[in-house]
């Protein structure tokens, strides 16, 4: 079983950055996609940025330029720099760790990032 433990939510200002961690317990971890993901009230969970057990990286639109994901294998952790942050970046961030097999899909409790304008 893994569980993933997500940190680093707070209330910032337009403009700002904030940087997230997600650290996983339980065993292959470098086998993972991670993934960061986000959920604004009332709207669906969207990803926000996913990084491959091979360092293959994806991105949002909203976010390309502005967010970096990365991963140390070394430490079970993934992280979300987040810069230039917009109201709209508000959300719950969630953490997700999926493989390397299919039923392999597991979630943080998320970490609440508030942006004000």
């Amino acid at each position: 079983q893994v569980q993933l433990v997500e940190s680093g939510g707070a209330l910032v200002q337009a403009g700002g950055s904030l940087k997230l961690s997600c650290v996983a317990s339980g065993s292959a971890f470098s086998a993972r996609t991670m993934g960061w993901y986000r959920q604004a009230p009332g709207q669906r969970r969207e990803m926000v940025a996913t990084i491959s057990s091979r360092g293959r990286i994806s991105y949002a639109d909203s976010v390309q330029g502005r967010f970096t994901i990365s991963r140390d294998n070394t430490k079970s952790t993934a992280y979300l720099q987040m810069s230039s942050l917009k109201p709209e970046d508000a959300g719950v961030y969630y953490c997700n760790a999926y493989g390397p097999t299919v039923e392999a899909d597991y979630w943080g409790k998320g970490t609440l990032v508030t942006v004000s304008s």
